[in-house]
């Protein structure tokens, strides 16, 4: 399948079900004490930094957005589904948000002081991952910031791994390889949390999130 494909495929999945999601979703980050002091901290840093415009990659109706905006962020939400979009400026119509691809921004070079990729990159298939890092090193500005989450493969020996997500295929990452990605394009890992599953969770994976800085001289 094809980039192009891919993100048709992925925007029409996400379209059916955006509602459903938003309702579901709306209020995630409640029970998530952990994932809410990184963004306290990533919120920190992006201010520290001159306190530029953060994207939110991969935004979905909008209220992981709206928590960087009650963190004192200048920040907007993209996504690649015109229905999430529609109900993220619904539920939070004082924002921006726009329709976009991930690998194909709409934002000027060196534009932003941060960046959010809250499992944003799991249906990027792996070979069409190093654009979509290339892309976000571009916007950012030198000393931004980028906090990307995502679930951990199996083990070190496992660079990626397919799974069969809910609404669309799935891909699961080693932290040492996407880190690698990340600083082929200039972007230095700066911290790694590793959150286990409970074991009630239906899916038995690690969460990583990373966040990484721009060289203050870039490479890309």
């Amino acid at each position: 399948m094809s980039e192009l494909q891919t993100l048709r495929a992925t925007r029409e999945s996400y379209d059916a079900i955006a509602p459903t999601y938003a309702q579901l979703f709306h209020d995630s980050l409640r029970d998530r004490p952990l994932e809410r002091a990184l963004l306290s901290a990533f919120a920190e840093l992006v201010r520290a930094n001159g306190d530029g415009e953060v994207a939110d990659l991969g935004c979905g109706p909008g209220y992981v957005t709206a928590h960087l905006h009650g963190l004192g962020l200048n920040a907007f939400g993209v996504d690649a589904s015109p229905v999430m979009v529609e109900l993220a400026r619904e539920a939070h119509p004082g924002l921006r948000f726009e329709v976009g691809s991930m690998a194909a921004l709409d934002i000027e070079d060196g534009a932003l002081g941060g960046v959010l990729s809250r499992w944003s990159v799991i249906h990027t298939p792996p070979q069409d991952v190093p654009a979509v890092l290339a892309e976000i090193a571009r916007v950012l500005a030198p000393g931004g910031h980028l906090l990307v989450g995502f679930p951990a493969t199996d083990g070190p020996h496992h660079e990626t791994q397919a799974y069969d997500h809910a609404v669309v295929t799935a891909y699961r990452w080693s932290p040492d390889r996407l880190a690698g990605l990340l600083r082929d394009h200039g972007l230095a890992e700066a911290a790694r949390t590793v959150i286990e599953p409970k074991p009630t969770d239906q899916r038995q994976f690690q969460e990583v999130q990373l966040l990484v800085c721009k060289a203050q001289t870039s490479i890309t």
